[in-house]
């Protein structure tokens, strides 16, 4: 019985899913959007708030912290631009969410994917950007 366990598997054993969640929410705090599953998506969104959450706090600690979390100081950590994320999160986005006290993702459903009908979706940070919504409004 699962009673109490809330974490989704999503098919994976335990390290290949942290990756994904890892490399999705830093995909989603650089673009802002990403298309993925529901089942994804809402797994997530965990992740994306809490990393948001250490953004706004601002000390070296949290830094640190969300460092550890998208997994900076691997060498495939090394390798993406993770960093760069890491430093739109501390200032950008901090700034940003400076007044909101959570809910800094939204999903919105767009029916399912061609090739396994599996339910897909958009899931994106909320307050966009000013050139993020030039660009959909195009």
């Amino acid at each position: 019985m699962r009673h109490l366990k809330h974490t989704a598997k999503l098919g994976r054993n335990c390290g290949h899913r942290k990756a994904l969640l890892v490399n999705l929410a830093c995909s989603i705090l650089e673009h802002e959007q990403v298309k993925t599953t529901v089942t994804r998506a809402k797994e997530v969104r965990i992740l994306v708030d809490k990393l948001i959450t250490l953004g706004k706090a601002g000390t070296p600690h949290a830094r640190r912290l969300a460092a550890a979390r998208m997994k900076i100081n691997t060498e495939a950590g090394k390798l993406q631009s993770k960093k760069m994320v890491l430093d739109k999160l501390f200032s950008d986005l901090a700034q940003r969410y400076a007044t909101r006290n959570g809910g800094y993702t939204r999903i919105i459903r767009i029916g399912h994917r061609i090739g396994d009908a599996a339910e897909a979706c958009l899931i994106q940070l909320v307050e966009a950007a000013p050139a993020a919504e030039e660009a959909k409004a195009e």
